[in-house]
C-alpha cells in the first residue's frame, strides 16, 4: 500500500473525485461509430474483428491478492471462450488497468478506457464505481460488473451487482451468528468497517437485522489505511459484545482475528465477502482464523465438490501453476462468464452494442456459474441474488475455506429490500 493511496483516500480526495466524474470529456451520439458487419449490429468496443471489455483492477493496493485472482481468472475464460470460436465471430480481448485502489487513478482509468471497450467485466472498488455512476447511466452505457457489492450500485440497467449487496451479505452473516453460534436477544455485537460506500452498506445490514433481532450494535469506524486492529478490539472487549462482524480487507481481519485471540477476547467473528485472503493462513494469525473466524459469501467457494468448480481449479492450476487459488477466482469467473452470456444472448438477437448487450443481460433469469447460487438479472433494483453461504477458514481444504452452512436467504433477508 503507497503513501500515494493513503493521502489520496482522505475524504477531500473523493470529494473532489465526484466532482470529477461528473464531467466527461466525451459528447457522444447515440449512433455514433454504429455499424452492422454479417447482419449483427455493432458499436463502441468492437474494431475489425475484436471485442475489446475493459478490466479496472487493484493488483498494488489493499485488495491486491483478490484482484490478481480475479483478473486472471477473467483471463482465462477468454482465451477458453476465442479457442471456441468467440462471440459471433468475434474473438474478446481484455484491456487490464490497476488503479491500486487509488481513486484518482480509479476515475481516470475508467475515464481512459471507456470511450476503447464494449463494457467491463471488472471493477474493483464500491466508491469508486459510484463515483462515476451518473456518467454510465447518463451517457455511457456501457455494461459494467463490478467487484462491489454495495447497494448504492443498484438501480441502473448498466452497474449490475452479482450477489448478494453488502447489507443483505451482513444480514445473512449476523443471522448466521443467531442461529449457530448463540447470540440471543439483548446481546451487543460489535462491528468494525470501513469508512465509505462498502462498510457503511454492511453497517446498514447490521443495524437492521439487529433492530428486528433486539441486538445492539456497537460500532467501529476505520480507513483503509488502518491495518492494527489492536485499539478496536480493546474497545469492543470493553463493552461486552458477544460477536463480532468486520467489513473491511483481509489485513484488517487478520489483526482482529489474531489480536483478540492473543488477547483471550474469545467471541465468534464474521466477515463479509472481501474480507479474507487465504494467504493469511501461513501468518501467524492463520491458527486463530480456523478457529474462530467466519465468512459470509455470495457463492461455493472455489474448492467446492461441483463440476463447475472442479474444473475451475483444474483449469485454472494449468493456467497459473504458481499462484494460490481463492475466491477471487470464484468471483472473477462469475462476473465474466456472466457478461459472455449476455454476449452470445446479444449474438442471437444480431445486436453487439452496448444497448443490445445491456437489454440480453436482462433477460437472463437464472444463471448457474457452477457455484452453487442462481443469478437473475431481470431487475436492476435488485441484486442477483439474496442467498449468502457461509465459509470458515481451513488451510486443508483448495483455496482455504471450507462450506459451514450451505446457500441460504434469511428471513430477514428475503424480506429486506435494499435502498439505492
Amino acid at each position: 500500500m503507497t503513501t500515494t493511496y493513503a493521502a489520496k483516500v482522505a475524504a477531500g480526495a473523493l470529494a473532489a473525485l465526484l466532482v470529477l466524474a461528473g464531467c466527461s470529456s466525451k459528447a457522444k451520439d447515440d449512433n455514433e461509430d454504429k455499424g452492422a458487419a454479417g447482419g449483427v449490429k455493432t458499436g463502441d468496443g468492437i474494431s475489425g474483428k475484436t471485442i475489446t471489455l475493459g478490466v479496472l483492477t487493484d493488483m498494488t493496493g489493499v485488495y491486491a491478492t483478490l484482484g490478481k485472482s480475479v483478473t486472471q481468472a477473467q483471463q482465462l475464460y477468454v482465451k477458453q471462450l476465442n479457442a471456441d470460436g468467440g462471440v459471433c465471430g468475434y474473438k474478446v480481448a481484455l484491456t487490464v488497468r490497476d488503479h491500486g485502489y487509488d481513486p484518482q487513478k480509479a476515475v481516470a482509468g475508467y475515464t481512459e478506457l471507456e470511450p476503447k471497450v464494449l463494457g467491463f467485466t471488472q471493477f474493483i472498488g464500491s466508491p469508486f464505481v459510484a463515483a462515476v455512476k451518473q456518467r454510465i447511466d447518463g451517457q455511457d452505457k456501457g455494461l459494467v460488473l463490478p467487484q462491489a457489492w454495495s447497494a448504492s450500485l443498484l438501480g441502473s440497467p448498466y452497474i449490475r451487482v452479482i450477489g448478494t449487496t453488502y447489507d443483505i451479505e451482513t444480514i445473512n452473516a449476523v443471522d448466521f451468528l443467531m442461529k449457530e453460534k448463540g447470540i440471543k436477544k439483548g446481546d451487543k455485537i460489535g462491528h468494525v468497517y470501513f469508512e465509505g460506500d462498502y462498510g457503511e452498506n454492511a453497517l446498514v445490514g447490521s443495524k437492521h437485522i439487529a433492530k428486528e433481532a433486539g441486538l445492539t450494535v456497537v460500532e467501529q469506524k476505520i480507513k483503509p489505511t488502518d491495518n492494527d486492529m489492536t485499539a478496536q478490539v480493546a474497545a469492543l472487549k470493553k463493552a461486552g459484545v458477544k460477536a463480532v462482524v468486520i467489513s473491511a480487507g483481509p489485513r484488517q481481519a487478520a489483526s482482529l482475528v489474531g489480536v483478540a485471540a492473543a488477547g483471550g477476547f474469545n467471541v465468534p467473528i464474521i466477515g463479509n465477502n472481501s474480507a479474507f485472503a487465504p494467504q493469511l493462513l501461513a501468518t501467524q494469525a492463520g491458527p486463530a482464523l480456523m478457529k474462530n473466524y467466519y465468512v459470509a459469501n455470495p457463492s461455493l467457494p472455489i474448492g467446492a465438490d461441483t463440476p463447475g468448480a472442479k474444473k475451475l481449479v483444474a483449469d485454472y492450476k494449468k493456467a497459473y501453476p504458481k499462484d494460490a487459488l481463492d475466491n477471487g477466482v470464484v468471483a472473477g469467473w462469475t462476473a465474466v462468464y456472466t457478461f459472455g452470456e449476455a454476449l452470445k444472448k446479444a449474438c442471437e438477437s444480431k445486436d453487439l452494442t452496448r444497448e443490445g448487450v445491456d437489454k440480453a443481460l436482462l433477460t437472463i433469469n437464472s444463471l448457474d456459474t457452477g457455484f452453487g447460487i442462481s443469478q437473475d438479472f431481470t431487475d436492476p433494483n435488485a441484486p442477483s441474488s439474496k442467498q449468502s453461504v457461509i465459509l470458515q477458514p481451513d488451510k486443508s481444504v483448495t483455496g482455504g475455506m471450507k462450506v459451514v452452512r450451505d446457500a441460504e436467504a434469511s428471513d430477514v433477508a428475503t424480506a429486506y429490500t435494499p435502498s439505492a
